[in-house]
């Protein structure tokens, strides 16, 4: 038998991705439901975010207040909300399983938004067609509830009602991320699944904290599935080589953490000292964002070092990091933070200035940028990786060398 059912959890384009690959499906259209008005656009949609609609009213029910004549609300505006049309064969893919599908994908117990994007626009909501898939929705939805407690989190408030009218979206947003692969797609999923004991035995390897300082990135229980997570490996995590250690995994293989910060955007990054949650960052980072802030954990923000790497400072001359690096075995000096190697004793020579010196950096591992401030016209140079300032450049080294006097507290060595 060929259905009809509307799902709506968070921004359309994901949820489409996700049910276009089950098995069983036949069409997914995203498009409008759950307003009071008619012909929907994107633009309307986005302006008529956080009245007061049927979502707010369905949230205050949910926590006891039943009757509508308590909440004292005038008959307004109700808004839509974006979601998704799943036509599917009920032969070859079950209601259940399609529901089921719809909890796990996103966080229910969000009120009028999927993570960082906030209206009653992104709203959680399932529209259903047939009594049969009311029954299913209401009966899975007290489950997940279940579950959901278990794992800390608050009352679902997602909006349980028959379909009204669907809206198809504007062309643009059909399909979205087969045209666009790199588009928005965030993960809003809890990780709490049905199956628990699977879940529990998955295949992922268990993390359990090191002791110390070290970092985790949270990435989406579906490898692959999420591209900001891509990213942030690709800028950031594929290049980190720092002493403090980092590991990336899905928040069902941590055991044994004490994290405070909610996971449902991915990649979280966490930076933990003896198992506990320090400070967190929900969504991508840059490579520049994310090293000013373990420059915050690492060095600490008064420090001698984070001033000189985040706010252009200079060490004192001969200061006391000077006196410890200036006479090393044979060996690299690499960034304090990314480890990436930077300078190298064999190009280091005594300038006799108070300061480390050297001819030249490892290529492709620091860049230049003008620097005329104090009245002076000098060259900066940072670093690649992590973009903290390493010292200037000047043009009285050796033998017509270049002389790249360089800031000893930004820097670590490691012996060849």
């Amino acid at each position: 038998m060929i259905l009809e059912i509307v799902f709506a959890a968070g921004c359309f384009w994901g949820v489409e991705k996700n049910f276009e690959k089950i098995e069983g499906v036949t069409q997914v259209i995203s498009g409008y439901a759950g307003g009071n008005y008619d012909n929907p656009t994107y633009d309307e949609v986005l302006k008529n975010k956080n009245l007061k609609n049927s979502s707010f009213v369905s949230f205050l029910q949910n926590i006891g207040l039943t009757d509508k004549s308590e909440l004292k609300i005038d008959k307004e505006l109700v808004n839509h909300t974006e979601v998704v049309k799943v036509t599917y064969n009920s032969d070859k893919v079950s209601t259940e399983s399609l529901i089921k599908n719809f909890w796990e994908i996103h966080n229910p117990t969000q009120v009028n938004g999927q993570g960082n994007d906030i209206g009653d626009n992104y709203r959680s909501a399932l529209y259903w067609t047939t009594k049969d898939q009311e029954a299913v929705a209401l009966n899975t939805g007290q489950k997940f509830q279940k579950l959901l407690t278990a794992k800390g989190y608050g009352k679902i408030v997602t909006e349980i009602k028959q379909l009204d009218k669907f809206w198809p979206a504007e062309d643009y947003h059909q399909n979205y991320l087969v045209k666009n692969p790199n588009g928005y797609c965030p993960d809003h999923s809890t990780g709490v699944k049905f199956d628990s004991s699977v879940e529990v035995q998955n295949t992922h390897e268990v993390i359990m904290p090191l002791g110390g300082m070290e970092i985790l990135v949270i990435e989406a229980e579906d490898e692959g599935s999420c591209l900001y997570c891509l990213q942030f490996e690709q800028d950031v995590t594929s290049k980190y080589k720092g002493s403090i250690p980092l590991r990336s995994a899905p928040m069902t293989a941590l055991k044994g953490f004490d994290l405070k910060t909610p996971t449902w955007a991915t990649p979280t990054i966490f930076f933990i000292k003896d198992g506990k949650e320090i400070w967190a960052n929900q969504g991508y980072m840059s490579p520049s964002e994310f090293y000013k802030a373990l420059g915050e954990f690492k060095l600490g923000k008064k420090s001698e070092a984070f001033n000189v790497a985040f706010n252009k400072g200079t060490d004192a001359r001969f200061c006391k990091q000077y006196d410890i690096f200036k006479n090393t075995p044979d060996g690299i000096f690499i960034d304090k933070l990314s480890g990436r190697a930077l300078f190298d004793t064999r190009d280091r020579f005594n300038s006799k200035s108070g300061w480390l010196s050297f001819t030249k950096p490892v290529d492709g591992e620091t860049y230049e940028k003008a620097d005329n401030s104090f009245g002076m016209k000098r060259t900066e140079i940072l670093s690649i990786s992590s973009d903290i300032h390493l010292g200037h450049v000047f043009n009285d080294g050796p033998n017509g060398k270049p002389r790249y006097c360089i800031n000893a507290t930004v820097l670590e060595f490691v012996p060849r």
